[in-house]
């Protein structure tokens, strides 16, 4: 039985990944070094400082900088992050997202956001999403980075709900072993291999129902 279902933001939901991506390849191009897109992978579903890691040991300089400097840089690359964000609008919610809310909404399949982002709210806001969820886990509430289930296993636990109803939608390898970590089964969405190993694959929200949810899953 699917009592509840667990999202990601950022590449399940709305397509912000692409602006994390463009803000932290520019504090690459400004530390001296190119962050590529594949290299940008590795941040998907990640915590702003894990994150920040990854943009670091790219360029190889992950010794060289102390941590009132780290916390600077990822200042300033959330800053670049914010100018994108508060230019959305509710027609960057991705195809078919907003009905398939909408049906688990009709139907009282509890629905929440589990997020690393510490900007969650403010995307929710100016996409017009808030609405649509019972509870809200973000950066602000929990401390580990995915692969760690502490966020999934938040929001099971203010959902009220016990981690086998759960399904987690993720489009990050990170996010995938969490919920698995976590006891949730899980959706891969955007048909990246990196998924290979979650529960089922989803290219894309169009066309999905809670029923064909159930009946490839359940």
């Amino acid at each position: 039985m699917i009592s509840c279902c667990i999202f990601d933001l950022d590449g399940v939901l709305v397509d912000t990944a692409k602006y994390h991506y463009l803000a932290w390849a520019a504090l690459a191009r400004e530390l001296g070094f190119e962050f590529t897109p594949e290299q940008g992978e590795a941040t998907k579903g990640v915590s702003r400082m894990a994150s920040l890691d990854i943009v670091l040991r790219a360029g190889g300089m992950e010794n060289r900088f102390s941590a009132e400097e780290k916390e600077r840089m990822a200042a300033g690359k959330n800053a670049r992050y914010l100018d994108y964000v508060n230019r959305m609008t509710a027609d960057e919610v991705l195809p078919g997202v907003l009905p398939f809310l909408q049906e688990l909404k009709a139907k009282g399949v509890g629905v929440v956001l589990g997020s690393a982002s510490k900007n969650a709210g403010v995307i929710l806001d100016r996409c017009g999403l808030r609405a649509l969820f019972d509870r809200i886990v973000d950066g602000t509430l929990v401390s580990k980075a995915k692969p760690d289930p502490e966020v999934f296993a938040k929001g099971a636990e203010l959902a009220g709900m016990e981690p086998a109803v759960c399904v987690v939608f993720e489009d990050a390898a990170a996010g995938v072993e969490a919920a698995t970590r976590a006891g949730m089964r899980s959706v891969g969405v955007g048909g990246s291999p990196l998924l290979a190993k979650a529960t089922m694959q989803l290219p894309t929200f169009e066309g999905f129902t809670f029923e064909k949810l159930c009946n490839q899953i359940d």
